[in-house]
């Protein structure tokens, strides 16, 4: 399984202190089909854990997922901020989904090497150049 964040997702973290093995964890669950809410497309709504506190207090991912290959978290939000996503939010992100999903390898090491996507570290599972 490749994860990846965005830039701007990326920001986020460092922001509100979210690490990479929360992002981990998200995935991980996410893998063994513990979706907090399936948003279709390829999009997934997870939970994010503050550092020090549970999952159900702390952040909301936008998770674009591609069972057993392909992790992309591209939005971040605290719980305590918003709830749900406006229409044409979803729609940009299933839009973003269709792109992101397919992109190969060759696609995922041009993304990292312009610095759109930042891999994300679970498992030493590298996209090799």
């Amino acid at each position: 399984m490749h994860t990846f964040k965005t830039r701007a997702f990326a920001r986020f973290a460092g922001r509100e202190g979210v690490d990479d093995s929360a992002l981990c964890e998200a995935v991980d669950r996410a893998r063994r089909g513990l979706v907090d809410a399936d948003l279709g497309g390829g999009v997934l709504k997870q939970r994010i854990a503050r550092k020090g506190g549970g999952p159900s207090g702390g952040f909301r991912a936008i998770v674009l997922f591609r069972r057993g290959d392909l992790a992309f978290f591209v939005y971040g939000f605290a719980k305590s901020g918003r709830e749900n996503l406006r229409r044409d939010e979803l729609a940009t992100f299933r839009r973003l989904a269709d792109e992101y999903l397919a992109l190969d390898r060759v696609g995922l090491v041009v993304a990292q090497a312009t610095g759109a996507i930042i891999e994300v570290k679970c498992d030493d599972q590298a996209v090799q150049e």
